[in-house]
Formats: C-alpha cells, sequence, structure tokens
C-alpha cells in the first residue's frame, strides 16, 4: 500500500480505517519514538491493520507562546519522510490552534478516533496528554478504549545514561554543536529542509561558493562549522557548511552549505542537509588569507568525517544520508 498522508480527518480513506495508531507530537523521532512506533507496527501486523502515526502541527508551544519560539526537530514534512521511512502505512497530521486545544479529551476519542478512524488499537508514550486542560491522559485513554472497544498500550520513556531520550535533551545537544550526541540519540543524522536564498557572494569570492539556506524561527544549532551530506532532488553531496558569520554581518546568518565538486545555479531549489559532524566553533580571523586557510582545514576535515561516518540505524540507512 502506498504511503498516505493526511491533513485532517474528515474524509478517512478505507486503507486507513480500523488502523493502529500512535499519537504524539513526535517532535525528532528519536529512538524513543522510534520504540513506540516498532510496536505500534508489531501489534499493527499482528492484527492485519494498517499503522498509523496521529500528530499535530504547530507544537503546541508554539500557539501559546507571544511568537513560535521553539527550536523545532521535525517539522510536518520531515515527520512525513521519517514516518514513510519507517515504514508506516500513514501519516495524520492534524492542524494545531487554541480552538483545537479546547476539545474535550472525551470528545476526541469519539470523532477522531472512534468517529473518523475506527481504531482498532492506541498507542502512545507515559508522558502523552491530550484535550482541554490535559485531561486525556493514559489513564483515561485506556478506560475510554476499553468503553469504546479499541487496545490502548502506554510505553516508558526509553532512557539512555541516567536520565530519559527526549527531544528537550536533543535540542540541548545542539545547541551546543554535540552533533554526534544528538543523531546518538536520534538514531539518525539530524537533518532540515531549506531554499536556497541569493547571499552576499563572499563565498564565491574566497574560492567556496556555497549554497544559502534561511533558518527558521527558534533555531538555535550552535554557531559554527560542520560536516554535512546534502540532497538535491534525487541527488546527494558532500560537504562543509557554516552557521554565522562572526567577521560580517551575523543578524540572523543563513546556513551555508560548500557542496563537494558542485557547480551549478540552484536558487529557489530546496536542498536537504544532514549533519554528519560538528568541525569547530565559529572564530573570529586577522584577515581573509587567515580565513581561507581555515576554511581549506574545515574542507579537509569534513570530507575525513564523511569518509569515516555509517548509518546509525536502519532508519538511517532508508533516508540515505550516509553510505
Amino acid at each position: 500500500m502506498a504511503f498516505i498522508r493526511l491533513s485532517s480527518l474528515d474524509d478517512v480513506p478505507a486503507a486507513l480505517r480500523g488502523a493502529y495508531v500512535a499519537i504524539g507530537n513526535f517532535d525528532g523521532f528519536h529512538r524513543g519514538h522510534q520504540s513506540i512506533l516498532a510496536a505500534l507496527k508489531t501489534e499493527a501486523a499482528r492484527a492485519k491493520a494498517p499503522a498509523v502515526l496521529l500528530t499535530f502541527e504547530p507544537h503546541p508551544r508554539d500557539v501559546f507562546a507571544p511568537s513560535p519560539f521553539m527550536f523545532r526537530l521535525t517539522d510536518g514534512d520531515a515527520k512525513a519522510r521519517l514516518a514513510e521511512a519507517l515504514g508506516l502505512d500513514g501519516i495524520v497530521i492534524l492542524p494545531f490552534d487554541r480552538a483545537f486545544s479546547q476539545i474535550e479529551a472525551e470528545d476526541f476519542v469519539s470523532r477522531f478516533l472512534v468517529d473518523a478512524m475506527n481504531v482498532a488499537g492506541v498507542i502512545v508514550g507515559s508522558d502523552f496528554h491530550f484535550g482541554r486542560g490535559r485531561r486525556g491522559t493514559p489513564t483515561f485513554l485506556k478506560a475510554a478504549g476499553e468503553a469504546a472497544g479499541f487496545a490502548v498500550q502506554t510505553l516508558d520513556l526509553m532512557d539512555e545514561g541516567d536520565e530519559p531520550i527526549s527531544s528537550s535533551r536533543i535540542r540541548a545537544a545542539l545547541s551546543e554543536g554535540a552533533v554526534t550526541a544528538a543523531n546518538r540519540l536520534l538514531g539518525y543524522h539530524w537533518f532540515f529542509d531549506g531554499c536556497v536564498v541569493r547571499g552576499d557572494q563572499r563565498g564565491r569570492e574566497l574560492g567556496y561558493p556555497t549554497a544559502n539556506t534561511m533558518t527558521p524561527n527558534g533555531f538555535q544549532l550552535a554557531q559554527g562549522v560542520y560536516a554535512v551530506r546534502a540532497r538535491l532532488g534525487n541527488r546527494l553531496f558532500g560537504g562543509v557548511a557554516a552557521y554565522g558569520k562572526p567577521m560580517f554581518d551575523n543578524q540572523r546568518p543563513p546556513f551555508e552549505t560548500h557542496l563537494f565538486d558542485f557547480d551549478e545555479d540552484i536558487y529557489g531549489q530546496t536542498i536537504t542537509v544532514a549533519l554528519v559532524g560538528h568541525i569547530r566553533g565559529q572564530e573570529v580571523f586577522s584577515g581573509l588569507d587567515e580565513l581561507i586557510a581555515a576554511m581549506d582545514r574545515d574542507s579537509g576535515k569534513a570530507r575525513t568525517l564523511l569518509t569515516q561516518a555509517t548509518p546509525l540505524s536502519p532508519l538511517d540507512e532508508q533516508l540515505g544520508f550516509v553510505g
């Protein structure tokens, strides 16, 4: 069955009715999330039912903030890409706003899970809450499932070290430039999309033309230099990227990716950049010659890191950012 993406539950196709459903925000699709989705696939296969993710966009915290502020790990498009790569049958991305937040937990169950989807079962994490006032707890959901005739399974958080794997923990790692730690918790190389825009052409003048992409609001990746892989359509390139310009204008800097062995005009096109490794933080150099020498060293280190990079999981292989 082809993967199905829905943005409402007004007219659920027959192929997704009677599904086993995992519910949550799933920002990051980290290894803890993946354990929930693995259980979802197991239960769905046992029941010969579709496996579907039900999630929400934007993040509820952004809805109630004065302006978007969260460092998002995966937007709706990335969630759909990851869900398909994990082998789910579909994803439902419901628009979240203040009106949606006021839906009573009982109504959420009856309208969405029973009437719209006729779910066979639901799987959630132990920290999952839903409905007005967050009244929909896992305990509430289990009782509602017993009354409505669908199974409910609650899974504990996955730990690594002395603390749970969490989206906030991964955000903190990326904000410190700890790419290896973040990728380990994710189970794949973190990626994001961006439309290539015109920059100041300074990289081209220095011998390092870059594909510049503007970062979304809330982007809190540590400024510095990174080894990356970038996907442009069906093509994959290695590269070295810089975020932040300490020697020049540094107001909301673009993410600048120099693609190795590449010379094409791609303005207006979307590229997907995956972080493979952190090379260094941002530095201020005494002049352009010193800056160019540093860029030469960075490129050499990036090529080495890319050569050494291996898939972190089958999901990482499915995404295709490392060989």
